[in-house]
Parts: C-alpha cells; structure tokens; sequence
C-alpha cells in the first residue's frame, strides 16, 4: 500500500509522539505481544499479529502505532473507518502530551462504565474519535455502573453475611 507524503501536521504529531515517549512505548508494546510491524498511512506504524489477551480490543493506539490481535486488511474490511478512529487517537496522546494520556483514558473509561456500563460510550475519548468508526455501539447513560458499585457497596456494608456466602 503506497503511503502519500505527510502534512506539517502529521510531521508534528510523528515527532512529538516520539518526543513525547508514547510512540516509543507503543513500538514495545508491540515487540511485547511479537507483533509484525510496518508502516501505514498518515505517519502511524501498523503492529499486526498482536499476542497478548490485554487490552481486549479489535485495535488500539499508543502514540503512532496501531496494534491489532489480526490483520488490517481483516480489520478495515470490517470497520472501513477504524484508522481515522484510530489516528485520533494518536492525536489524543500528541495533545495529552503523550504518557498522561494512558491515566486519563481509563480515568474516561472508568467514568464512560460508571454511567453506561460500556467503557467507551461515555469516553471522552473514544467519542472524540467516532464510536462507530471504532465499531463501538453507543449505550446509553443509564447509571449501570454506579448501580453495580452501590449493590456490591450495599453488600459489604449491610449485608456481610451474603459476601461470605458467595465467597465459598
């Protein structure tokens, strides 16, 4: 696949995420998982062949690299829109000056589970970047999450005898 010459502002981002360190991590985290590495389009590295069972995702982004469990040919055939989701991504870290991004996108995903049950609904992130172009399904605000945190609350608080039993 011919990739088209860079603009300025994917130059910037290519070198800020390198600067940064979030491409550097993202290059490891792929060496880590033994993923096949080659370049794609608009600056980011494409790391397919991903091995390991975390995260659980179709595809994910640390700095300019797109890591992916299969293949992208697979991937975009399913989901057409997943690298412009994904090049958000790697604009998130350029502009969260690279590693605070990882703290604040489970801090989104803590908050997007609290109020949908689904870690990327409510994400700041992932919704910055097209839930359906990252093949998400939006949930909606339902409370879900604080639900189940005021159950398992109520339990250890009110009810200790019910944790005991389902501890054995």
């Amino acid at each position: 696949m011919p990739t088209q010459p860079l603009s300025p502002a994917q130059q910037i981002r290519r070198a800020g995420n390198l600067v940064n360190l979030s491409t550097p991590l993202g290059l490891l985290v792929a060496a880590a998982g033994r993923a096949r590495r080659r370049p794609g389009p608009n600056g980011l590295t494409l790391a397919e062949g991903y091995r390991l069972r975390f995260p659980p995702a179709g595809a994910f982004t640390v700095g300019n690299v797109v890591i992916c469990p299969r293949d992208f040919a697979t991937l975009t055939a399913r989901q057409p829109e997943v690298m412009d989701h994904e090049e958000v991504h790697a604009w998130q870290y350029f502009c969260c000056g690279g590693l605070p991004f990882l703290p604040l996108y489970l801090l989104a995903s803590a908050w997007s589970w609290l109020r949908t049950g689904d870690v990327a609904s409510g994400n700041v992130f992932e919704r910055a970047a097209g839930l359906r172009r990252g093949g998400y399904i939006e949930a909606p605000a339902s409370n879900a999450g604080l639900r189940a945190v005021a159950r398992w609350a109520q339990t250890l608080t009110v009810k200790p005898s019910r944790l005991a039993e389902r501890s054995r």
